[in-house]
């Protein structure tokens, strides 16, 4: 196994505790924005209803170079409805960022997604975030987060977790409470010093694991995942792995690195890139592009079964027969057919009428 100059990392947080807060303080502090550069507040949620709501629904990427490594930031859902994204997210991160408000603690969603990345051997750093509030105890607040930590059952490694005191909304971080800070050098350093560097098998045959896909208007449906083995080369013939079953192979058309928040498009990526890919519309979550002569899957990834289920049928309001865009049930079926491709949380299923729907997720 090669280790590579790479830091994969999750950022995990109730809703409104600061973490795309904390990410654009990061981009900022690194330069990925210039100081002549117009920076828009909450520059990773780009979802209509996360601008809406302020929460985080669908995870994005980003990265930052400092101190000669690569940072490759994913920002996850705080919100246990959106589940199938967070779980399919820390499969390709190498630790999170833990973050908790210095006022409220770790909250209830902190502790669903915390459980989750603990079960995946992961070992966070704790930001306690917000620490310029007026009513900030972050000493209580760390006992909080200690005795969540040992609830949940964590090992002696994860129980001796960094500790970073900020506040992403100045653009400060320190190590001691006490301490003197006017950057985030403190987070910075902290991921440099604590998270794993990203590994692979660089001489390998390809194994990359899809733990994303959308669909693009000009490229067709984008795939995005970590590669676990060997290389990706734009142009290169692979194969489309299930767990059980070979799905064809397909040529790579596109094949993508993220450089801050821009998707930039590359020739190849190596054992240990976050990449997005693109070649054929049978992308799916949990399948494994491999190597056309030697493939082997990834294990699948195991999502949360739905938690409520939904029938949507015929309008019979008082809305009905007025005018609209996709209103037949074919529209709607296709629609919800391109959602389940998106979040495999969901299970879209038909009923014994022609015109009705059942929709299962968590919610």
């Amino acid at each position: 196994m090669t280790k590579r100059k790479i830091k994969n990392i999750a950022i995990i947080a109730h809703v409104d505790h600061g973490k795309t807060t904390l990410v654009d303080s990061l981009l900022k502090q690194t330069g990925t924005f210039r100081s002549n550069e117009a920076v828009a507040d909450r520059v990773m949620d780009s979802n209509d209803i996360e601008k809406e709501r302020g929460i985080t629904i669908f995870s994005k990427n980003a990265s930052l170079f400092y101190g000669g490594y690569k940072i490759n930031i994913v920002d996850t859902p705080g919100h246990a409805d959106f589940g199938g994204e967070v779980q399919r997210i820390l499969k390709m991160v190498d630790s999170v960022l833990l973050l908790v408000d210095a006022y409220e603690g770790p909250m209830p969603q902190t502790k669903y997604v915390l459980k989750k990345s603990l079960e995946l051997g992961l070992r966070p750093v704790v930001v306690i975030n917000k620490i310029d509030r007026h009513n900030a105890r972050p000493h209580k607040v760390l006992d909080q987060v200690f005795e969540l930590f040992i609830e949940l059952r964590a090992d002696d490694d994860q129980l001796d977790f960094p500790i970073i005191y900020a506040s992403a909304r100045d653009g400060y971080s320190k190590n001691e409470i006490d301490d003197d800070s006017e950057d985030m050098i403190s987070v910075l350093d902290s991921i440099i010093k604590n998270v794993a560097d990203s590994q692979g098998d660089l001489d390998g045959p390809l194994q990359m694991l899809i733990s994303a896909s959308e669909y693009d208007n000009y490229v067709g449906k984008i795939a995005t995942g970590k590669i676990h083995r060997g290389k990706i080369k734009k142009n290169d013939i692979v194969s489309l792995l299930s767990s059980n079953s070979q799905l064809g192979n397909f040529k790579l058309t596109k094949v993508y690195l993220y450089d801050g928040l821009a998707r930039t498009e590359v020739d190849e990526a190596l054992a240990g890139d976050i990449v997005s890919v693109a070649g054929t519309d049978n992308f799916d979550v949990g399948v494994t592009i491999a190597d056309k002569d030697n493939p082997e899957a990834l294990p699948s990834i195991e999502i949360d079964p739905p938690t409520m289920a939904i029938e949507f049928m015929v309008n019979d309001s008082p809305f009905a027969g007025l005018d609209g865009d996709y209103v037949t049930s074919r529209h709607i079926w296709d629609r919800l057919q391109r959602e389940k491709q998106r979040d495999v949380s969901i299970q879209v299923e038909r009923t014994d009428t022609s015109d009705s729907f059942t929709v299962k997720g968590r919610g």
